[in-house]
């Protein structure tokens, strides 16, 4: 998931704020609505920032979550193993499967990291269904449950 700092935020920040502690003020600075919290997270392990200090922010209002750029739509058929379905309808796929891989490896931690931002990195439904054997393998099979029906449907 990637946010930025909200106007609250910044006023917090600036202000000095109690609400953020010196830890969640280093990690505050790197919320650019570009990085991943887990890309943050991992720049902040040696200060000991953990997801929890991430939360804290988001429910204090001074995080927003930053929604992800749709890919461009394509009027040209699908080809090779799409079962004929038109781009238009692995597009609607791709933009509900999206935010289900995201959360699940998200999930996953530090050890995920890599494969988060390779799912964060998708563009369309191919890139997003080459990834399902990984997450697959680092998940499990009844987690990935909802992102193989989100991909089929």
């Amino acid at each position: 998931m990637k946010y930025a700092k909200t106007e609250a935020g910044q006023q917090a920040f600036k202000a000095r704020s109690a609400t953020l502690t010196p830890r969640q003020r280093s990690a505050f600075i790197l919320f650019d609505g570009k990085k991943t919290t887990d890309e943050v997270l991992l720049m902040t392990v040696g200060l000991g920032v953990v997801e929890a200090d991430v939360q804290h922010m988001v429910a204090a209002g001074l995080l927003a979550a930053v929604a992800p750029v749709a890919p461009a739509p394509v009027a040209q058929p699908a080809a090779s193993d799409t079962e004929g379905a038109s781009l238009t309808s692995l597009q609607q796929r791709y933009a509900r499967a999206w935010p289900i891989a995201t959360q699940i490896t998200a999930g996953l931690g530090l050890r995920g990291v890599r494969l988060n931002i390779a799912v964060e990195r998708a563009t369309g439904y191919e890139e997003l269904r080459d990834l399902l054997p990984k997450i697959r393998e680092a998940v499990g099979v009844e987690k990935i449950l909802p992102l193989e029906q989100a991909l089929r449907e």
